[in-house]
């Protein structure tokens, strides 16, 4: 039970285009207590996290992918992979590209068994891959992820205020054309 209330503070965001599917994965993951989100397809996921794409470019396109100033404190994506106008796997592969969400985890489910699909995601950067309907046996396997994240997360923000203290200013005095001396604080 332990591991309930720690799993509280998680917060998903669950992608699938399918109702159903959404719902059943929403309910089992908030039967363990994760904070959950839902939206209908890869491009709303994108939005919420606030990655948008320049200008009317498609996404399939080699186009810059600009971060909003948005605070987003998703732990985990889980997304279907097979939906229209953008897959799980694009989602996953976007996601990864970003410099602010890279070290979020993404799972992605699909109730189609392809080894090379699977596979594929998997190098990708997925952290699981799940075969649809996913059970609470799979979202029990998503705990250890978030558990690691978590704790590294934290470690990353305990040394971060102490690596800002321990910088010194250092002083550079040089001279211009004109024999003006000119401090500068580095």
């Amino acid at each position: 039970m332990g591991m309930s209330t720690a799993a509280s503070q998680f917060h998903v965001l669950a992608v699938d285009d399918s109702l159903i599917d959404r719902m059943l994965i929403e309910r089992l993951l908030k039967t363990s207590s994760f904070h959950v989100t839902t939206v209908d397809s890869a491009v709303k996921a994108l939005q919420y996290l606030g990655l948008v794409e320049d200008k009317l470019r498609s996404y399939h396109t080699n186009s810059e992918i600009h971060h909003q100033d948005v605070e987003v404190n998703v732990n985990l994506i889980i997304t279907d992979y097979c939906m229209p106008e953008m897959t799980g796997y694009d989602l996953l592969r976007k996601i990864k590209e970003s410099n602010y969400l890279k070290d979020i985890p993404v799972v992605i489910m699909s109730s189609e068994n392809v080894p090379s699909r699977i596979n594929r995601c998997l190098e990708d950067g997925a952290e699981e891959f799940f075969l649809k309907p996913v059970q609470q046996s799979d979202v029990n396997k998503l705990k250890p992820h978030l558990l690691m994240k978590s704790r590294a997360k934290e470690e990353e923000e305990e040394t971060q205020p102490i690596n800002n203290n321990n910088k010194r200013k250092s002083m550079v005095e040089s001279q211009s054309p004109d024999k003006t001396r000119i401090k500068c604080i580095i």
